[in-house]
Formats: structure tokens, C-alpha cells, sequence
């Protein structure tokens, strides 16, 4: 097969996992007759809004690996993709990043309100655990159990919440490349990290299967963060769907800005030959997330 049906046939799977994941959450988050329905418009407005949805493809790509359950593998990429919309939400307010676009749409809090905004936020990430806990996630308690600790510990001052602290740190403290690199692990790549976990989770996969998963997200997840970098120097604001130059404007270190353009898109191509590596002992079982490596580094917003 030629390299242009295979981009083809990869995006179409991604397409296709989104379209699965958007149907999942307007089951989850339907909207009742009821005073308070405003905020339940607010938190479909917040994950209904299209996206790669990256981090539920990675669930439901890596629980192929382990032979597990559609349902159960969709049920805890959505529970991932409301804390993912959850922070986005958060991070475009005023007190954050004070966006007003986000995927070529108003952000939530210039939709509907600031107060809204942090109320869909704070709901989504607690609607996702209470869908971890569920049965319906996996019949086996202790695996709910164990998805909901690690999804806790990425979403978390260990994880996403502790990098955002940092990215507000760096808006007046300069960051050396080490010190960008730890932000990212933790706002983006903690996050990205238990989307691939909890296909092993789900499988009960042993842990050097883990392990090898771990590697591959670690430099996925630096390498996304690259090409953010470069797409918010280089990138058309229609096409990325937010505000570009942000990072520049706010005297923020990024790997662009210590790295320059073209050796911060060398570090992301050689992330991208490391993740891919690490997929080695997984044949051929493991092409989506193969493919989705080249999707990360090559896509233009």
C-alpha cells in the first residue's frame, strides 16, 4: 500500500474513534428539563466541539493491544477526554491563559459566563470518575479502582494541575530547556501517559508491557508539545483554531524560543523514532500508534 493511502486509511481510523468517543459523550452528558440544565449545555459545549481526540484514540489503540471490550475501552477514553475538555476549560479563562478561542469556537467562559465556565470544568472532571467507577467501565473493581488512581495522579499537583502551577511560574522566572521539559511532562505528557496506561490497565497487562507503553508516552507526549511550540510560532490562527504567538507575546521560554524552529522539529522527529521503537515487541498490533506518532509530529494544528 502506498505511504498516501496509509495517512488515508490512519486518519480515517481517527476520524472514526472520534466520531465513537463524541457519541459516548452525548449519551453521558444529556441535557433534562431542569433549572440547572444551563451547565450541562456548558460542559457539551466543552467536550462537543470537535478535537483530535488524541488521548481517547491512545485508550481505545492500546486496549486493542490487550484484546479488551469496546465499551470498556470507549468508557475510559471519554472519562480521560472530560478531564482533558475540563482543563481546557480552565486554562482559557481570564485568571489562566485568557483566551477567547479555542478549535475556531468562542472559549466556554465567552459562550456562556466565567462562573459558568468554572462550574462545566469542575463538573466534567468529577462526571469522569464517577464514570471510571462504574460498572459498566470494567467488571473488575479493583481495575476501576486502579484507573481511577492513575487518571487522579496525572489530572493532579503531580501531574496536570502541578504543570499548569509551572506555566504560570514562567510567565516571570525563566526556564532552561530541563525545566520546560518537566513542565510539559506534567501539564501535557501526564495526562497523555494514562491514556496509554489505562489500555494495559484494562488488560491486565504485566509490567514490562507497561513500561514499554510508559516510554512510548513519555516521547509522544514531548513531542506534541514540540510542534505546539512551533505551530504557535509558525501556525495560521484559522488553522490551529486558537490565538498564535501567545508565548512569544508572554515572554514565556518555550523549546522554540532556546531551541530555535528548526533543531526544536529535529528533537521532535528524533522523540518521534524513540516512541516508535519502543512499540517493537508489540508486531503489528501496535500500527495505529505507530501511525499516530507520524500524526503527531507531521500535523499542522
Amino acid at each position: 500500500m502506498a505511504e498516501g493511502e496509509l495517512v488515508t486509511d490512519f486518519k480515517k481510523l481517527l476520524t472514526d474513534t472520534a466520531a465513537e468517543v463524541e457519541e459516548m459523550l452525548d449519551q453521558l452528558l444529556r441535557v433534562e428539563k431542569v433549572p440547572e440544565a444551563r451547565l450541562v449545555e456548558a460542559m457539551r459545549y466543552g467536550t462537543l466541539n470537535g478535537g483530535k481526540r488524541v488521548r481517547p484514540f491512545l485508550v481505545v489503540a492500546t486496549s486493542q493491544l490487550f484484546g479488551v471490550a469496546r465499551l470498556c475501552a470507549l468508557r475510559t477514553a471519554v472519562a480521560i477526554e472530560m478531564v482533558h475538555c475540563y482543563s481546557l476549560i480552565h486554562d482559557d479563562l481570564p485568571a489562566m491563559d485568557n483566551d477567547d478561542l479555542r478549535r475556531g469556537k468562542p472559549t466556554c467562559h465567552k459562550q456562556f459566563d466565567e462562573a459558568t465556565a468554572i462550574l462545566a470544568g469542575d463538573a466534567l472532571v468529577t462526571k469522569a470518575f464517577e464514570v471510571l467507577g462504574q460498572g459498566q467501565t470494567h467488571s473488575d473493581p479493583q481495575v476501576r479502582c486502579e484507573l481511577v488512581v492513575a487518571l487522579a495522579g496525572a489530572a493532579g499537583h503531580e501531574g496536570m494541575c502541578g504543570g499548569q502551577m509551572l506555566d504560570l511560574i514562567a510567565e516571570t522566572t525563566p526556564l532552561d530547556v530541563p525545566g520546560i521539559s518537566r513542565l510539559q511532562r506534567l501539564k501535557t505528557g501526564k495526562l497523555i501517559a494514562v491514556s496509554c496506561e489505562a489500555g494495559a490497565i484494562l488488560g491486565k497487562a504485566p509490567a514490562p508491557v507497561r513500561l514499554a507503553l510508559s516510554a512510548f508516552a513519555h516521547d509522544i507526549g514531548l513531542a506534541f508539545q514540540i510542534v505546539d511550540d512551533i505551530l504557535d510560532v509558525e501556525g495560521d490562527e484559522k488553522d490551529v483554531g486558537k490565538k498564535t504567538k501567545k508565548d512569544a507575546a508572554a515572554g514565556k521560554a518555550t523549546f522554540v524560543s532556546l531551541l530555535g524552529v528548526e533543531r526544536a522539529r529535529s528533537q521532535a522527529d528524533l522523540l518521534k523514532g524513540q516512541a516508535i521503537a519502543h512499540l517493537d515487541s508489540f508486531g503489528e498490533k501496535a500500527e495505529p500508534l505507530r501511525d499516530l506518532a507520524h500524526f503527531i509530529v507531521e500535523r499542522k494544528n
